[in-house]
């Protein structure tokens, strides 16, 4: 975390949705804790209310990620409102932790956020940590902001560097995309040509493409760094908010470094830095 909502894979084109940002002060508060910058489907309309039965018939029905999607946007409505009876659905949400949809693990670990008293969201968000999907990772390490958990710890770190993407195989780069260039997840960056065989190299990330270690021409073999990935504003703007909570005094640099920030950054990255600094020195 989901423009600002992508999600991880180019099968499913989510539409955008919009968010409102929490105001300042409301960082504090753990339990409010959201990660909602890689999620394009929360805000979505999706039509009418579901049932309590269509809900329970709608998470199992990973066939159509969609009506998974309707039933978790409905829940998370629920979780905002205190809702107890929302319980009843946990085990059928902490369940898509192993679901083959890399959006469906990326929206859980979004919503499993929503309740840090649950121990079986807190279980699955663990697992999510170690996700092959980065964008599933970073929305379980948010998440696991709100249980106070510092195994996020090196994921958050994570979302305020560059992030290598590699040669998923052995291959000539066959074209990539110009440096400068602004991506979101499921975009096309490079093509690798195998003999006959032309790979598609897609973004896992939102952000820019800020260097390319391999231009057009370069052999590579798997695992080989292709290019790198600035993280976004959003994404910038959620890793200080959950290092204001959970942060050590070795992210103190960084987080300063952000709020002296270059012309680049907007006033509210530099003022949410700031504040992040200042909570990392209370504690340290």
């Amino acid at each position: 975390m989901s423009g600002d909502n992508s999600h991880p894979a180019a099968q499913a084109n989510l539409p955008q949705g919009l968010r409102q940002r929490a105001t300042l002060p409301l960082i504090i508060v753990a339990a409010l804790f959201i990660i909602v910058p890689f999620l394009a489907w929360y805000g979505t309309w999706f039509g009418r209310d579901l049932s309590d039965e269509k809900i329970t018939e709608y998470l199992a029905d990973e066939k159509n990620p969609r009506h998974v999607q309707h039933a978790l946007s409905q829940l998370a409505e629920k979780l905002e409102k205190k809702d107890a009876s929302a319980r009843r659905w946990y085990p059928q949400i902490a369940a898509l932790s192993n679901s083959n949809v890399p959006e469906l693990r990326s929206n859980a670990a979004w919503l499993m956020g929503k309740d840090n008293q649950a121990q079986e969201f807190h279980e699955a968000l663990l697992k999510l940590l170690r996700d092959g999907e980065p964008i599933v990772q970073r929305n379980a390490a948010v998440s696991l902001v709100a249980f106070n958990d510092r195994n996020a710890l090196p994921v958050v770190r994570s979302m305020l560097q560059p992030y290598a993407l590699t040669a998923p195989v052995e291959g000539e780069v066959n074209s990539i995309l110009k440096v400068g260039s602004p991506v979101k997840v499921g975009m096309m960056l490079s093509r690798l040509k195998q003999g006959e065989q032309v790979w598609e190299v897609r973004s896992p990330l939102p952000g820019e493409l800020s260097q390319v270690a391999a231009g057009v021409g370069a052999k590579l073999k798997a695992g080989d760094t292709l290019l790198y990935i600035t993280p976004d504003e959003s994404t910038v703007w959620e890793a200080l908010r959950a290092l204001y909570l959970i942060g050590e005094k070795e992210d103190l640099p960084v987080a300063e470094s952000y709020a002296q920030g270059s012309g680049k950054l907007s006033a509210e990255i530099k003022e949410q830095a700031a504040l992040t600094a200042k909570a990392i020195q209370r504690r340290s």
